[in-house]
């Protein structure tokens, strides 16, 4: 056990080296999360300038899902990223061949993804308060744990499932590392409730977890208490989709193997 905790330790240090030898890949972590922050914030102030009563409430929702969703994107980016960085520069086959186990090198990238994403929501926390009046902490209170932590891990089940198939298929399927997240992210009533999409579409929607997180989250501000309905249904489907995207992943790393494709990865 000592051995592994090692192992991911240095798989943590070798990701966070890779910030002090680049300035610009810092700055990447939160530019675009500050960017889209700033663009969203300033719309929402201009849209409550022209009414008011109810879109006070829209201008909280808003700001409050888009913090989410960022929560969400960057789980997923933090595995999925992490590994594609590996194909790139060539280095998977060094990995493949030291003691380190998969297990452990995908536990380094949640702790890697985790760590990113507590830096992004707390400067994101603190802009919005600055700039909008608005309080993450105190509109949440309790809930913030639960629900951040749902979508930490349907992110983290989204990022091992794309690099299931970065492991099988390498360059060919980059584009789904950005791709995926935007597919489930309409279908996730994020900056809309649930009841505005086709009865059709809700079928699919209440599959993903992120439906109920959302959900909760307009219910706990309209309401001030969240059914804990959304929290336990977004539970037990993250504990599904999680160990089928290990399945997957697995079973794309035997096959990749078996076929020598692992071993060209990064080279085509």
């Amino acid at each position: 056990m000592n051995e592994s905790v090692s192992r991911i330790n240095a798989m943590i240090l070798r990701y966070l080296y890779l910030h002090k030898r680049s300035v610009s890949r810092t700055l990447e972590v939160i530019f675009w999360p500050v960017m889209e922050l700033l663009v969203w914030g300033f719309l929402t102030l201009y849209i409550q300038s022209l009414a008011q009563t109810e879109v006070s409430k829209i201008i909280i929702f808003l700001i409050n899902a888009m913090i989410f969703w960022d929560v969400l994107y960057r789980s997923q980016q933090g595995v999925s990223i992490s590994i594609v960085e590996d194909i790139w520069t060539q280095n998977i086959v060094n990995l493949l061949v030291s003691p380190l186990k998969i297990w452990e090198w995908l536990t380094a990238t949640f702790i890697y993804g985790t760590a990113k994403i507590l830096l992004i929501v707390a400067i994101l926390a603190v802009i919005a308060f600055g700039l909008y009046h608005f309080n993450l902490i105190g509109m949440n209170g309790f809930y913030l744990i639960p629900l951040m932590a749902n979508l930490l891990f349907f992110g983290w089940a989204m990022g091992v499932f794309t690099s299931g198939l970065l492991i099988r298929w390498g360059h060919a399927v980059e584009a789904l590392i950005w791709g995926i997240p935007f597919l489930v992210q309409p279908l996730s009533a994020i900056f809309y409730p649930l009841s505005i999409l086709p009865p059709s579409v809700q079928v699919i929607s209440k599959l993903l977890p992120s439906t109920y997180v959302f959900e909760g989250m307009r219910a706990m501000i309209r309401d001030g208490v969240m059914p804990s309905s959304y929290m336990l249904t977004a539970f037990l489907l993250n504990i599904v989709y999680f160990f089928i995207a290990g399945f997957f992943f697995k079973w794309m790393y035997a096959k990749s193997r078996a076929s020598g494709r692992l071993g060209r990865l990064g080279m085509d």
